[in-house]
């Protein structure tokens, strides 16, 4: 089956390893030091990340590093920009809603 970046970031353990290698290149022992699950859960997820293109996985002596591809993140932050206006209109939006409510709650008091 072929992944995409979609079902990589679709999982918050996912997102997590991908802060953690966003930050610096860890072995997969490493990466899994990060987390309350077991190690074949984290290496599922390693899998999943690297079939989606995410992260390489390098085999250095005995150790195995994982890296990141952060230009295959692009889709993804594509996808979610399109909506940030949108975003961006509606919290506007509450906050006049809430300074409107202040003011009205400020007024009755006086």
């Amino acid at each position: 089956m072929r992944r995409d970046v979609f079902q990589a970031i679709a999982d918050p353990v996912r997102r997590d390893i991908i802060e953690h290698l966003s930050k610096q290149t860890m072995t997969v022992n490493k990466v899994a030091e990060h987390f309350d699950i077991s190690r074949p859960a984290i290496s599922k997820h390693l899998r999943i990340l690297e079939e989606c293109g995410i992260i390489s996985i390098a085999q250095k002596g005995r150790e195995r590093y994982c890296l990141i591809n952060p230009k295959n993140l692009i889709p993804a932050f594509l996808w979610i920009d399109q909506y940030r206006n949108l975003w961006e209109e509606k919290l506007d939006s509450f906050e006049n809603y809430l300074n409107q409510l202040q003011q009205k709650s400020n007024k009755n008091e006086q």
